[in-house]
Protein backbone atom coordinates (compact mmCIF):
# COMPACT_ATOMS: atom_id res chain seq x y z
CA UNK A 1 0.00 0.00 0.00
CA UNK A 2 1.80 3.56 -0.71
CA UNK A 3 1.76 6.40 1.65
CA UNK A 4 -0.58 9.13 0.62
CA UNK A 5 2.48 11.69 0.62
CA UNK A 6 4.73 12.57 -2.18
CA UNK A 7 8.50 11.45 -1.76
CA UNK A 8 10.78 14.56 -1.19
CA UNK A 9 13.08 15.73 -4.42
CA UNK A 10 16.12 13.12 -4.24
CA UNK A 11 18.23 15.56 -6.04
CA UNK A 12 17.96 18.69 -3.07
CA UNK A 13 16.79 16.52 -0.07
CA UNK A 14 13.70 19.19 0.38
CA UNK A 15 10.38 17.35 0.51
CA UNK A 16 7.66 17.82 -2.16
CA UNK A 17 4.83 16.69 0.63
CA UNK A 18 1.49 17.12 -0.32
CA UNK A 19 -1.50 15.45 1.38
CA UNK A 20 -4.77 15.15 -0.86
CA UNK A 21 -6.73 13.36 1.39
CA UNK A 22 -6.35 16.02 4.31
CA UNK A 23 -9.51 17.22 6.32
CA UNK A 24 -9.03 20.72 6.49
CA UNK A 25 -12.51 21.05 8.77
CA UNK A 26 -10.44 18.70 11.42
CA UNK A 27 -8.01 21.05 13.57
CA UNK A 28 -4.48 21.05 12.15
CA UNK A 29 -5.00 18.97 9.18
CA UNK A 30 -5.51 15.33 9.99
CA UNK A 31 -4.33 13.33 7.04
CA UNK A 32 -6.07 10.02 6.73
CA UNK A 33 -5.14 6.06 7.26
CA UNK A 34 -6.17 3.03 5.92
CA UNK A 35 -6.87 0.32 8.99
CA UNK A 36 -5.61 -2.81 9.31
CA UNK A 37 -7.98 -5.85 9.96
CA UNK A 38 -7.15 -5.42 13.77
CA UNK A 39 -8.36 -2.06 13.49
CA UNK A 40 -4.19 -0.74 13.88
CA UNK A 41 -3.64 2.28 11.79
CA UNK A 42 -1.52 1.27 8.03
CA UNK A 43 0.59 4.34 7.75
CA UNK A 44 3.02 4.47 4.61
CA UNK A 45 2.40 0.51 4.01
CA UNK A 46 3.27 -0.27 7.60
CA UNK A 47 1.38 -1.49 10.32
CA UNK A 48 1.17 0.79 13.49
CA UNK A 49 0.55 -2.08 16.03
CA UNK A 50 3.79 -2.25 18.79
CA UNK A 51 2.63 -0.77 22.13
CA UNK A 52 4.86 0.64 24.77
CA UNK A 53 5.61 -2.55 26.26
CA UNK A 54 7.05 -4.06 22.94
CA UNK A 55 9.75 -0.82 22.39
CA UNK A 56 10.88 -0.85 25.55
CA UNK A 57 11.85 -5.21 25.22
CA UNK A 58 12.37 -4.99 21.28
CA UNK A 59 15.75 -3.22 21.32
CA UNK A 60 16.36 -5.17 24.26
CA UNK A 61 15.75 -8.75 23.10
CA UNK A 62 17.55 -7.77 19.45
CA UNK A 63 20.50 -6.83 21.38
CA UNK A 64 21.05 -9.14 23.47
CA UNK A 65 21.18 -12.08 21.91
CA UNK A 66 22.53 -16.07 22.39
CA UNK A 67 25.94 -14.82 20.97
CA UNK A 68 26.84 -12.76 23.57
CA UNK A 69 26.75 -15.89 26.38
CA UNK A 70 30.32 -16.51 24.47
CA UNK A 71 31.04 -13.84 22.77
CA UNK A 72 31.84 -11.91 26.41
CA UNK A 73 34.52 -14.88 26.56
CA UNK A 74 35.90 -13.70 23.10
CA UNK A 75 36.26 -10.42 24.45
CA UNK A 76 38.36 -11.63 27.26
CA UNK A 77 40.13 -13.50 24.98
CA UNK A 78 41.08 -10.92 23.16
CA UNK A 79 42.16 -8.29 25.27
CA UNK A 80 42.08 -9.58 28.69
CA UNK A 81 39.52 -9.08 31.61
CA UNK A 82 39.68 -5.09 32.02
CA UNK A 83 40.72 -4.53 28.59
CA UNK A 84 36.92 -5.95 27.71
CA UNK A 85 35.68 -4.01 30.47
CA UNK A 86 36.89 -0.72 29.05
CA UNK A 87 35.65 -1.70 25.82
CA UNK A 88 32.50 -2.50 26.44
CA UNK A 89 32.28 0.68 28.61
CA UNK A 90 33.39 2.94 26.20
CA UNK A 91 30.83 1.50 23.63
CA UNK A 92 27.83 1.78 26.50
CA UNK A 93 28.38 5.79 26.69
CA UNK A 94 29.13 6.22 22.81
CA UNK A 95 25.54 4.46 22.20
CA UNK A 96 24.08 6.29 25.16
CA UNK A 97 24.71 9.51 23.57
CA UNK A 98 23.62 7.88 19.82
CA UNK A 99 20.32 7.38 21.63
CA UNK A 100 20.28 11.05 22.67
CA UNK A 101 20.19 11.78 18.85
CA UNK A 102 17.92 9.72 17.81
CA UNK A 103 15.87 10.52 20.84
CA UNK A 104 15.22 13.95 20.22
CA UNK A 105 14.56 13.63 15.97
CA UNK A 106 12.57 10.44 16.31
CA UNK A 107 10.13 11.90 18.55
CA UNK A 108 9.32 14.65 16.42
CA UNK A 109 9.66 12.92 13.48
CA UNK A 110 8.40 9.58 13.89
CA UNK A 111 8.85 8.52 10.07
CA UNK A 112 9.50 4.94 8.52
CA UNK A 113 13.45 4.71 8.27
CA UNK A 114 14.37 6.72 10.72
CA UNK A 115 17.53 7.93 10.68
CA UNK A 116 18.24 6.66 7.27
CA UNK A 117 15.49 8.79 5.93
CA UNK A 118 16.50 12.03 8.50
CA UNK A 119 19.93 11.99 6.64
CA UNK A 120 18.48 12.72 3.35
CA UNK A 121 16.27 15.87 4.30
CA UNK A 122 19.02 16.98 6.88
CA UNK A 123 22.49 15.91 4.98
CA UNK A 124 22.66 14.78 1.76
CA UNK A 125 20.02 12.12 -0.04
CA UNK A 126 23.05 10.61 -1.43
CA UNK A 127 23.90 9.85 2.05
CA UNK A 128 20.68 8.11 2.72
CA UNK A 129 21.38 5.88 -0.46
CA UNK A 130 24.65 5.16 1.59
CA UNK A 131 23.46 4.79 4.73
CA UNK A 132 20.44 2.98 4.08
CA UNK A 133 21.93 0.23 2.56
CA UNK A 134 24.92 -0.21 4.80
CA UNK A 135 22.42 -0.60 7.73
CA UNK A 136 20.61 -3.28 5.64
CA UNK A 137 23.81 -4.92 5.15
CA UNK A 138 24.72 -4.54 8.56
CA UNK A 139 21.61 -6.39 9.73
CA UNK A 140 22.32 -9.34 7.19
CA UNK A 141 25.24 -9.85 8.44
CA UNK A 142 24.11 -9.97 11.95
CA UNK A 143 20.96 -12.53 10.84
CA UNK A 144 23.80 -14.67 9.16
CA UNK A 145 25.85 -14.04 12.36
CA UNK A 146 22.90 -15.31 14.27
CA UNK A 147 21.99 -18.21 12.13
CA UNK A 148 26.14 -19.17 12.55
CA UNK A 149 25.52 -19.29 16.74
CA UNK A 150 22.54 -21.44 15.79
CA UNK A 151 24.82 -24.06 14.45
CA UNK A 152 27.60 -23.28 17.49
CA UNK A 153 24.92 -23.71 20.02
CA UNK A 154 24.15 -27.24 18.84
CA UNK A 155 27.67 -28.25 18.39
CA UNK A 156 27.68 -28.85 22.03
CA UNK A 157 25.19 -31.55 21.89
CA UNK A 158 26.20 -33.62 18.86
CA UNK A 159 28.95 -33.03 15.84
CA UNK A 160 27.21 -35.84 13.77
CA UNK A 161 24.55 -33.67 12.45
CA UNK A 162 26.38 -31.11 10.08
CA UNK A 163 26.15 -27.20 11.10
CA UNK A 164 24.03 -26.75 7.63
CA UNK A 165 21.58 -28.37 8.89
CA UNK A 166 20.74 -26.51 11.93
CA UNK A 167 20.95 -23.35 9.84
CA UNK A 168 18.25 -24.46 7.47
CA UNK A 169 16.23 -25.93 10.31
CA UNK A 170 16.51 -22.62 11.68
CA UNK A 171 16.10 -20.51 8.92
CA UNK A 172 12.92 -22.32 7.54
CA UNK A 173 10.62 -21.79 10.78
CA UNK A 174 12.08 -17.94 11.38
CA UNK A 175 10.88 -17.30 7.96
CA UNK A 176 7.24 -18.61 8.71
CA UNK A 177 7.48 -16.57 11.94
CA UNK A 178 8.73 -13.72 10.83
CA UNK A 179 5.61 -13.69 7.67
CA UNK A 180 2.56 -13.47 10.60
CA UNK A 181 2.80 -9.55 10.73
CA UNK A 182 4.16 -7.14 12.94
CA UNK A 183 1.77 -7.86 16.04
CA UNK A 184 2.75 -10.91 16.56
CA UNK A 185 6.09 -9.99 16.36
CA UNK A 186 6.08 -7.57 19.12
CA UNK A 187 4.04 -10.15 21.07
CA UNK A 188 6.82 -13.05 20.77
CA UNK A 189 9.80 -10.44 21.34
CA UNK A 190 7.71 -9.46 24.64
CA UNK A 191 7.50 -12.99 25.64
CA UNK A 192 11.00 -14.12 24.87
CA UNK A 193 12.84 -11.09 25.60
CA UNK A 194 11.72 -11.09 28.95
CA UNK A 195 12.71 -14.82 29.76
CA UNK A 196 15.69 -13.64 28.10
CA UNK A 197 15.89 -10.77 31.06
CA UNK A 198 15.56 -13.32 33.50
CA UNK A 199 18.48 -15.36 32.37
CA UNK A 200 20.92 -13.00 32.44
CA UNK A 201 19.74 -12.45 36.22
CA UNK A 202 20.41 -16.19 36.57
CA UNK A 203 23.47 -16.10 35.05
CA UNK A 204 24.63 -13.00 37.39
CA UNK A 205 23.54 -15.43 40.29
CA UNK A 206 25.53 -18.38 39.32
CA UNK A 207 28.58 -16.24 38.51
CA UNK A 208 28.59 -15.10 41.91
CA UNK A 209 28.12 -18.33 43.63
CA UNK A 210 30.86 -20.07 41.11
CA UNK A 211 33.53 -17.30 41.37
CA UNK A 212 32.84 -17.31 45.50
CA UNK A 213 32.75 -20.97 45.89
CA UNK A 214 29.64 -21.65 46.56
CA UNK A 215 29.26 -24.08 43.86
CA UNK A 216 32.09 -26.18 43.36
CA UNK A 217 34.23 -25.01 46.74
CA UNK A 218 37.06 -22.73 44.92
CA UNK A 219 37.24 -19.45 45.82
CA UNK A 220 38.34 -17.65 42.32
CA UNK A 221 37.88 -13.75 43.24
CA UNK A 222 40.28 -11.67 40.93
CA UNK A 223 42.68 -14.56 40.25
CA UNK A 224 42.32 -14.46 36.51
CA UNK A 225 43.14 -10.63 36.64
CA UNK A 226 46.46 -11.23 37.89
CA UNK A 227 47.43 -14.11 36.30
CA UNK A 228 47.32 -14.37 33.11
CA UNK A 229 46.71 -10.73 34.05
CA UNK A 230 44.01 -7.44 33.22
CA UNK A 231 45.42 -7.11 29.51
CA UNK A 232 45.56 -9.05 26.33
CA UNK A 233 47.20 -8.74 22.89
CA UNK A 234 47.77 -5.18 23.24
CA UNK A 235 46.07 -2.10 20.83
CA UNK A 236 44.77 -5.33 18.39
CA UNK A 237 42.69 -6.72 21.26
CA UNK A 238 41.53 -3.36 21.98
CA UNK A 239 40.51 -3.29 17.96
CA UNK A 240 38.92 -6.42 17.90
CA UNK A 241 36.69 -6.04 20.94
CA UNK A 242 35.87 -2.43 20.21
CA UNK A 243 34.40 -3.98 17.26
CA UNK A 244 32.55 -6.72 19.04
CA UNK A 245 31.42 -4.60 21.45
CA UNK A 246 29.69 -2.32 18.79
CA UNK A 247 28.10 -5.65 16.85
CA UNK A 248 26.30 -6.51 20.66
CA UNK A 249 25.39 -3.45 21.27
CA UNK A 250 24.23 -2.15 17.87
CA UNK A 251 20.49 -2.54 17.83
CA UNK A 252 19.66 -0.54 20.71
CA UNK A 253 19.39 2.03 17.50
CA UNK A 254 16.67 0.09 16.15
CA UNK A 255 14.12 1.77 18.79
CA UNK A 256 13.94 4.85 16.23
CA UNK A 257 13.26 2.74 13.25
CA UNK A 258 10.02 0.77 15.56
CA UNK A 259 8.73 4.29 15.91
CA UNK A 260 7.11 4.61 12.55
CA UNK A 261 5.10 1.27 13.94
CA UNK A 262 4.32 2.59 17.54
CA UNK A 263 0.96 3.50 18.47
CA UNK A 264 2.33 6.64 20.53
CA UNK A 265 5.88 7.74 19.88
CA UNK A 266 5.48 11.15 21.91
CA UNK A 267 5.00 8.81 25.17
CA UNK A 268 6.60 5.47 24.39
CA UNK A 269 9.94 6.41 22.80
CA UNK A 270 11.28 8.39 25.82
CA UNK A 271 10.44 6.24 28.19
CA UNK A 272 12.21 2.81 26.22
CA UNK A 273 14.91 5.08 25.32
CA UNK A 274 15.67 5.55 29.05
CA UNK A 275 15.07 1.69 30.15
CA UNK A 276 16.91 -0.42 27.14
CA UNK A 277 19.42 1.79 27.08
CA UNK A 278 20.24 1.13 30.96
CA UNK A 279 19.16 -2.73 30.80
CA UNK A 280 21.48 -3.20 27.56
CA UNK A 281 24.35 -1.27 29.77
CA UNK A 282 24.15 -3.07 32.90
CA UNK A 283 23.81 -6.12 31.29
CA UNK A 284 26.97 -5.91 28.86
CA UNK A 285 28.76 -4.68 31.55
CA UNK A 286 27.59 -7.22 34.29
CA UNK A 287 28.49 -10.28 31.85
CA UNK A 288 31.91 -9.33 30.92
CA UNK A 289 32.77 -8.45 34.13
CA UNK A 290 31.31 -11.79 34.98
CA UNK A 291 33.51 -13.12 32.51
CA UNK A 292 36.30 -12.59 33.00
CA UNK A 293 36.64 -13.22 36.51
CA UNK A 294 35.20 -16.79 35.45
CA UNK A 295 37.79 -17.91 33.06
CA UNK A 296 41.40 -17.14 32.34
CA UNK A 297 41.54 -15.04 28.98
CA UNK A 298 44.26 -17.32 27.82
CA UNK A 299 41.56 -20.32 27.85
CA UNK A 300 41.75 -22.73 24.64
CA UNK A 301 37.69 -23.28 25.15
CA UNK A 302 36.69 -19.66 24.90
CA UNK A 303 35.47 -19.23 20.75
CA UNK A 304 38.25 -17.47 18.57
CA UNK A 305 38.89 -17.27 15.02
CA UNK A 306 41.32 -20.19 14.93
CA UNK A 307 38.22 -22.74 16.74
CA UNK A 308 35.32 -24.25 15.06
CA UNK A 309 33.38 -24.58 18.47
CA UNK A 310 33.45 -22.75 21.37
CA UNK A 311 31.93 -22.67 24.80
CA UNK A 312 30.60 -20.12 26.93
CA UNK A 313 32.54 -19.11 29.94
CA UNK A 314 30.25 -20.14 31.81
CA UNK A 315 29.82 -23.35 30.70
CA UNK A 316 33.34 -23.69 31.20
CA UNK A 317 33.33 -22.75 34.77
CA UNK A 318 30.45 -24.49 35.74
CA UNK A 319 32.41 -27.60 34.41
CA UNK A 320 35.48 -26.95 36.31
CA UNK A 321 33.35 -26.48 39.59
CA UNK A 322 32.42 -30.49 38.83
CA UNK A 323 29.26 -29.99 37.25
CA UNK A 324 29.65 -31.89 33.43
CA UNK A 325 26.16 -30.83 32.38
CA UNK A 326 26.37 -27.63 32.79
CA UNK A 327 27.02 -27.11 29.15
CA UNK A 328 23.19 -28.49 28.56
CA UNK A 329 21.72 -26.22 30.41
CA UNK A 330 23.37 -23.04 29.04
CA UNK A 331 23.23 -24.03 26.20
CA UNK A 332 19.32 -24.11 26.39
CA UNK A 333 19.48 -20.14 28.05
CA UNK A 334 21.49 -19.36 24.49
CA UNK A 335 19.13 -21.16 22.08
CA UNK A 336 15.63 -19.33 23.19
CA UNK A 337 18.00 -16.04 23.56
CA UNK A 338 18.71 -16.68 19.99
CA UNK A 339 14.91 -16.76 19.07
CA UNK A 340 14.15 -13.21 19.35
CA UNK A 341 17.83 -12.08 18.48
CA UNK A 342 16.67 -13.78 14.53
CA UNK A 343 13.63 -12.52 15.04
CA UNK A 344 14.91 -8.79 15.20
CA UNK A 345 17.51 -8.85 13.04
CA UNK A 346 14.73 -10.17 10.07
CA UNK A 347 12.75 -7.11 11.25
CA UNK A 348 15.09 -4.34 11.44
CA UNK A 349 16.98 -5.53 7.85
CA UNK A 350 13.30 -5.90 6.05
CA UNK A 351 12.22 -2.54 7.24
CA UNK A 352 15.31 -0.85 6.68
CA UNK A 353 14.85 -1.97 2.68
CA UNK A 354 10.84 -0.96 2.84
CA UNK A 355 11.96 2.67 3.34
CA UNK A 356 15.07 2.31 0.63
CA UNK A 357 12.58 1.02 -1.98
CA UNK A 358 10.04 4.03 -0.95
CA UNK A 359 12.41 6.48 -1.59
CA UNK A 360 13.31 4.84 -4.59
CA UNK A 361 16.53 3.90 -3.80
CA UNK A 362 16.34 0.18 -4.38
CA UNK A 363 13.99 -1.64 -6.72
CA UNK A 364 10.46 -0.64 -5.66
CA UNK A 365 9.17 -4.50 -5.45
CA UNK A 366 11.07 -4.69 -2.18
CA UNK A 367 8.85 -1.52 -0.65
CA UNK A 368 5.15 -3.40 -1.23
CA UNK A 369 3.59 -4.37 1.94
CA UNK A 370 0.56 -6.51 2.26
CA UNK A 371 -3.49 -4.88 3.37
CA UNK A 372 -1.88 -5.79 6.95
CA UNK A 373 1.44 -3.86 6.47
CA UNK A 374 3.64 -6.85 6.29
CA UNK A 375 6.56 -6.46 3.99
CA UNK A 376 7.00 -9.85 2.22
CA UNK A 377 9.22 -9.25 -0.14
CA UNK A 378 11.81 -7.09 2.15
CA UNK A 379 11.51 -10.02 4.60
CA UNK A 380 11.98 -13.04 1.85
CA UNK A 381 15.41 -11.48 0.70
CA UNK A 382 16.44 -10.19 4.01
CA UNK A 383 16.25 -13.60 5.36
CA UNK A 384 17.53 -15.34 2.49
CA UNK A 385 21.05 -13.51 2.10
CA UNK A 386 21.22 -14.60 5.94
CA UNK A 387 22.38 -18.21 4.71
CA UNK A 388 26.01 -16.00 4.28
CA UNK A 389 26.37 -18.26 7.65
CA UNK A 390 26.28 -21.70 5.75
CA UNK A 391 29.87 -20.40 4.92
CA UNK A 392 31.03 -21.94 8.34
CA UNK A 393 31.03 -25.49 5.95
CA UNK A 394 34.48 -24.76 4.40
CA UNK A 395 35.88 -21.54 6.76
CA UNK A 396 34.88 -23.00 10.54
CA UNK A 397 32.19 -21.29 12.86
CA UNK A 398 35.09 -19.35 14.42
CA UNK A 399 36.24 -17.83 11.63
CA UNK A 400 32.93 -16.75 9.96
CA UNK A 401 31.81 -15.46 13.82
CA UNK A 402 35.37 -13.36 13.10
CA UNK A 403 34.57 -11.97 9.57
CA UNK A 404 31.01 -11.32 10.30
CA UNK A 405 31.77 -9.23 13.53
CA UNK A 406 34.40 -7.44 11.49
CA UNK A 407 32.15 -6.20 8.62
CA UNK A 408 28.91 -5.66 10.94
CA UNK A 409 31.42 -3.52 13.52
CA UNK A 410 32.63 -1.38 11.07
CA UNK A 411 29.11 -0.88 9.47
CA UNK A 412 27.78 -0.02 12.75
CA UNK A 413 30.52 2.78 13.13
CA UNK A 414 29.54 4.05 10.09
CA UNK A 415 25.72 3.91 11.27
CA UNK A 416 26.37 5.77 14.25
CA UNK A 417 28.59 8.33 13.09
CA UNK A 418 26.72 9.96 10.78
CA UNK A 419 23.51 9.64 13.18
CA UNK A 420 25.58 11.99 15.18
CA UNK A 421 26.09 14.14 11.25
CA UNK A 422 22.73 14.26 11.32
CA UNK A 423 21.80 15.61 14.53
CA UNK A 424 23.89 18.08 14.52
CA UNK A 425 22.78 19.38 11.06
CA UNK A 426 18.72 18.52 12.36
CA UNK A 427 19.49 20.73 15.34
CA UNK A 428 21.19 23.55 13.32
CA UNK A 429 18.08 24.03 10.87
CA UNK A 430 15.76 23.65 13.78
CA UNK A 431 16.94 26.93 15.14
CA UNK A 432 17.85 28.80 12.39
CA UNK A 433 14.27 28.46 10.91
CA UNK A 434 13.18 29.82 13.93
CA UNK A 435 12.05 26.80 16.35
CA UNK A 436 12.76 27.36 20.01
CA UNK A 437 14.64 24.10 21.30
CA UNK A 438 12.22 24.15 24.54
CA UNK A 439 10.00 23.14 21.39
CA UNK A 440 10.69 19.78 21.10
CA UNK A 441 9.17 16.78 22.81
CA UNK A 442 12.44 15.54 23.49
CA UNK A 443 15.68 17.02 24.04
CA UNK A 444 19.18 15.11 23.53
CA UNK A 445 21.61 15.32 27.12
CA UNK A 446 24.84 17.37 26.90
CA UNK A 447 24.72 18.35 23.44
CA UNK A 448 26.37 19.49 21.27
CA UNK A 449 29.25 17.64 23.17
CA UNK A 450 27.77 14.08 23.62
CA UNK A 451 26.71 14.24 19.40
CA UNK A 452 30.50 15.58 18.32
CA UNK A 453 31.87 13.15 21.15
CA UNK A 454 29.78 10.02 18.76
CA UNK A 455 30.96 11.54 15.65
CA UNK A 456 34.77 11.51 16.42
CA UNK A 457 34.66 8.53 18.24
CA UNK A 458 32.87 6.44 15.80
CA UNK A 459 34.97 7.81 12.95
CA UNK A 460 38.05 6.76 15.11
CA UNK A 461 37.42 3.21 15.80
CA UNK A 462 36.14 3.06 11.82
CA UNK A 463 40.08 3.55 11.06
CA UNK A 464 41.56 1.59 14.26
CA UNK A 465 39.59 -1.63 14.02
CA UNK A 466 41.91 -2.98 11.23
CA UNK A 467 44.86 -2.00 13.05
CA UNK A 468 45.76 -6.02 13.95
CA UNK A 469 46.03 -6.87 9.91
CA UNK A 470 49.36 -4.46 9.73
CA UNK A 471 50.96 -6.36 12.98
CA UNK A 472 53.53 -9.01 11.85
CA UNK A 473 53.18 -8.88 8.18
CA UNK A 474 49.80 -7.76 6.42
CA UNK A 475 47.08 -10.04 6.46
CA UNK A 476 45.18 -9.22 2.69
CA UNK A 477 42.41 -10.93 4.30
CA UNK A 478 41.68 -10.14 7.39
CA UNK A 479 42.21 -6.35 5.75
CA UNK A 480 39.72 -6.88 3.60
CA UNK A 481 37.15 -8.17 5.75
CA UNK A 482 38.31 -5.04 8.18
CA UNK A 483 38.01 -2.06 5.86
CA UNK A 484 35.70 -3.16 2.93
CA UNK A 485 32.47 -2.12 4.30
CA UNK A 486 34.33 1.73 4.69
CA UNK A 487 34.97 1.02 0.79
CA UNK A 488 31.46 0.43 -0.12
CA UNK A 489 29.92 3.44 1.85
CA UNK A 490 32.08 5.68 0.00
CA UNK A 491 31.30 4.50 -3.21
CA UNK A 492 27.78 3.74 -2.36
CA UNK A 493 27.78 7.61 -1.39
CA UNK A 494 29.68 9.11 -4.78
CA UNK A 495 27.70 6.83 -7.17
CA UNK A 496 24.06 7.92 -5.95
CA UNK A 497 25.92 12.29 -5.91
CA UNK A 498 27.12 11.60 -9.20
CA UNK A 499 24.12 9.78 -10.81
CA UNK A 500 21.41 11.61 -8.82
CA UNK A 501 22.93 14.77 -8.73
CA UNK A 502 22.55 15.59 -5.24
CA UNK A 503 23.49 18.40 -3.18
CA UNK A 504 24.23 19.39 -0.01
CA UNK A 505 20.76 20.08 2.13
CA UNK A 506 20.96 23.93 3.01
CA UNK A 507 19.89 24.19 6.76
CA UNK A 508 17.25 27.43 5.85
CA UNK A 509 15.64 24.62 3.30
CA UNK A 510 15.25 21.78 5.58
CA UNK A 511 11.95 20.10 5.51
CA UNK A 512 11.21 19.45 9.60
CA UNK A 513 7.47 19.21 8.89
CA UNK A 514 6.58 16.50 6.81
CA UNK A 515 5.82 13.74 9.33
CA UNK A 516 5.65 15.23 11.88
CA UNK A 517 3.84 14.73 15.06
CA UNK A 518 1.55 18.25 16.50
CA UNK A 519 1.77 17.02 20.22
CA UNK A 520 0.49 20.37 21.61
CA UNK A 521 -2.72 20.18 19.46
CA UNK A 522 -2.90 16.49 20.01
CA UNK A 523 -2.77 17.38 24.27
CA UNK A 524 -5.06 20.11 23.98
CA UNK A 525 -7.61 17.97 22.43
CA UNK A 526 -7.22 15.09 24.65
CA UNK A 527 -7.33 17.13 28.01
CA UNK A 528 -10.52 19.26 26.05
CA UNK A 529 -12.49 16.09 25.42
CA UNK A 530 -11.60 14.50 29.28
CA UNK A 531 -12.94 17.28 31.21
CA UNK A 532 -16.26 17.26 29.07
CA UNK A 533 -16.99 13.70 30.08
CA UNK A 534 -18.51 12.64 27.49
CA UNK A 535 -15.33 11.78 24.81
CA UNK A 536 -15.77 11.22 21.30
CA UNK A 537 -17.52 8.33 19.44
CA UNK A 538 -15.94 4.77 20.46
CA UNK A 539 -13.32 6.53 22.65
CA UNK A 540 -14.07 5.82 25.95
CA UNK A 541 -13.71 2.24 27.48
CA UNK A 542 -16.72 0.34 28.74
CA UNK A 543 -15.74 1.20 32.09
CA UNK A 544 -16.02 5.24 31.01
CA UNK A 545 -12.34 5.52 31.19
CA UNK A 546 -10.14 7.26 28.32
CA UNK A 547 -8.83 5.39 26.06
CA UNK A 548 -6.30 7.89 24.77
CA UNK A 549 -4.31 5.04 22.97
CA UNK A 550 -7.29 4.76 20.70
CA UNK A 551 -7.63 8.20 20.12
CA UNK A 552 -4.08 8.71 19.03
CA UNK A 553 -3.81 6.29 16.83
CA UNK A 554 -6.88 7.49 15.04
CA UNK A 555 -5.74 10.93 14.95
CA UNK A 556 -1.82 9.39 13.88
CA UNK A 557 0.00 12.00 12.04
CA UNK A 558 -1.20 15.40 12.75
CA UNK A 559 0.08 18.59 11.01
CA UNK A 560 -0.60 22.28 10.79
CA UNK A 561 -2.37 23.51 7.60
CA UNK A 562 0.73 25.49 6.70
CA UNK A 563 2.67 22.40 6.39
CA UNK A 564 0.59 20.97 3.79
Amino acid sequence: MESPLEPHDEKTGVSNTVAPDAHPEIAGGIIAHAVANNGNIIDDGLQRGLKGRHLQMIAFGGVVGASIWYGTGTAVASSGPLGALICFTIIGIDVFFVMQALGEMSTLLPIPGAFIEMSGRFVDPALAFALGWNYWYLWVCNLANDYNNVSIIFALWTTKVPGFAWILIAWAFYQTVSLMGVVVYGEIEFVLASWKLFCVLGGFLVAILVNTGGIGGDYIGFRYWKTPGPFANGINGFGQTFLLAAVYYCGTEMLALTVAESRNPARDLPKAIKQTFWRILIIFIGLVFFAGLLVPSDSDELLSADTKTGKSPWTIALVHAGWPGAGSLVNVVMLTAQFSSINSAIYVASRSLVTLAKSGRAPKIFGKTTKNGTPVNAILISNFLGLLALLNITAGAGKVFTYLIDIAGAATFIAWAFIGVTHVRFRKAWVLQGNSVSDLPYRAMLYPYGTYFVVGLNISLVVISGYGTFIGGFDVVNFVFNYIVLVIFVVLYVLWKVVKGTKWVKLEEMDLQSGRRDYTHLNVELSGAKEGGKGRGGLRRRDGSWDEDRYVALHRTTMHPTTI
